[in-house]
């Protein structure tokens, strides 16, 4: 315990939870509203994981006292039970301990999951609807809401592909170590000889990035041309310069506007539109970002990280950890928390094999 908490700096942890304290109260927080969902979502955040910290304490500290009245009065129940609560608090550790690992600039954040069925026709349409199952599970076992965008169904079963969200801290660096080809292997129930299939699905994680509805233009930032409007004569709006251009210098975005008789609603009007399209702009820019940090997964023979056997024997395996359990349906059921847990550290390892 005391070299997760040097890790997690509990000092400095408490320290920015007081800052942050203050800026939450500060009267004119949500006039930035960007700012303040980053203030509010790192202070829920950081007082988390102090919560969970020390409440762990409170746990080894009990099961002191638990042990030490066992042996004093020869409680062979209490003893028992302490060894139970023992299991527990190592586990709690270890999940502790994997979550120090996740320090990438983007493990924070929620996960948008994508997945895509493969090789292997309608058997891997389903297999995708199992992966899909299984991740919105885990995230319903651990009480994180799962907000659904798409789904594209298949003809005859499952799914060809799904979009959803999971919001949850930390949930992309989580889930980020399940991306790759995953793997089926069962006895196919939509051959009627019976017959073994094969069949693969893409598992594809991306970070939630911060995002506004609103899009801050600097005034100084904007060259603003004035000019008559065109159209047909005779029209009060031809009469003078009322017209407006806005450029926005950094980025070189130009819009114009001559619907509204006056300059300044055609400015305000502008403003819009030019707004609009910074907007897009940034949305592009994220969207180009998650395509690079999810990579290309093929969904093919040669390149899966997970096997999922069913037919002539039943496992579940980590190509790259090594991890592995003999009892697949509790998987398929959400229960992948070993299998998380192995890949963070896997991960770690490589990383610093790689440095």
């Amino acid at each position: 315990m005391r070299t997760i908490e040097q890790v997690l700096d509990l000092e400095a942890m408490k320290s920015e939870i007081a800052d942050l304290g203050e800026q939450v109260a500060a009267p004119d927080l949500w006039d930035d509203q960007a700012n303040a969902t980053r203030v509010t979502g790192r202070l829920s955040d950081l007082q988390g994981q102090v919560e969970r910290f020390e409440a762990l304490q409170g746990r080894i500290e009990d099961l002191g006292v638990l042990v030490e009245l066992g042996v004093e009065e020869g409680d062979e129940d209490s003893l028992a039970e302490a060894e139970r609560e023992l299991g527990k608090i190592k586990a709690a550790v270890e999940s502790l301990e994997v979550r120090t690992l996740l320090s990438g600039e983007y493990d924070s954040r929620e996960a948008i999951v994508t997945i895509r069925s493969g090789a292997g026709g309608v058997d891997a349409a389903d297999f995708a609807e199992m992966l899909m199952r299984m991740y919105t599970r885990w995230a319903e076992r651990n009480k994180y809401p799962v907000e659904v965008f798409d789904v594209s169904y298949a003809e005859e079963a499952g799914i060809k592909s799904a979009e959803f969200a999971i919001h949850a801290p930390y949930a992309y660096g989580t889930l980020s170590v399940e991306v790759g080809t995953h793997r089926l292997v069962r006895i196919s129930p939509f051959d009627n000889q019976g017959r073994r299939q094969t069949s693969f699905a893409a598992v594809e994680v991306v970070p939630q990035l911060e995002q506004t509805d609103e899009i801050e233009v600097d005034e100084n930032e904007v060259r603003v041309d004035v000019f008559r409007s065109g159209g047909p004569g005779g029209q009060s709006v031809n009469t003078t310069d009322s017209a407006v251009r806005l450029t926005h210098i950094p980025t070189g975005i130009v819009v114009s506007c001559q619907n509204e008789k006056s300059q300044l609603q055609n400015k305000a009007a502008a403003m819009i539109v030019l707004k609009a399209k910074l907007l897009a702009k940034k949305k592009a820019e994220e969207a180009a970002l998650k395509k690079d940090l999810k990579g290309d997964v093929a969904a093919s023979w040669g390149d899966q990280m997970r096997n999922y056997v069913l037919n002539p024997y039943q496992i579940v395996k980590d190509l790259r950890t090594g991890y592995e359990t003999g009892n697949p349906q509790p998987v398929f059921d959400g229960e992948i928390d070993g299998f998380l847990e192995a890949g963070i550290r896997w991960r770690r390892g490589a990383e610093k094999t790689d440095a």
